[in-house]
């Protein structure tokens, strides 16, 4: 049963910073690529970032790029999303998956239950 367990969220004021970090177990994480999602409300559920198994190959959307970093362990089976320089309108809750690179893009195969990140002006 792959489980992905997501930590680290919370509340902290703009300009400040987070880690996110995502534990995978029940599969087999060097064969990934790993993203994270965010989710916030009334809106439409987007990609923040994507990592490819090797960790060579990134991805970060626009609103983020600059501040955030994705990153890999692949010897713990863990994913991190480091944030930095937090605006409110990166409040969401933010999920971590496993997929796929594809032509077109990434698939998200299994999906963490979310951890909430709220950020205050």
């Amino acid at each position: 049963q792959v489980q992905l367990v997501e930590s680290g969220g919370g509340l902290v004021q703009a300009g400040g910073s987070l880690r996110l970090s995502c534990a995978a177990s029940g599969l087999t994480f060097r064969s990934y690529a790993m993203g994270w999602f965010r989710q916030a409300p009334g809106k439409e559920r987007e990609l923040v970032a994507r990592i490819s198994w090797s960790g060579v190959s990134t991805y970060y959307a626009n609103s983020v790029k600059g501040r955030f970093t994705i990153s890999r362990d692949n010897a713990k089976n863990t994913v991190y999303l480091q944030m930095n320089s937090l605006k409110p309108e990166d409040t969401a809750v933010y999920y971590c998956n496993a997929g796929r690179l594809v032509v077109a893009g990434y698939i998200p195969d299994y999906w963490g239950q979310g951890t909430q990140v709220t950020v205050s002006s």
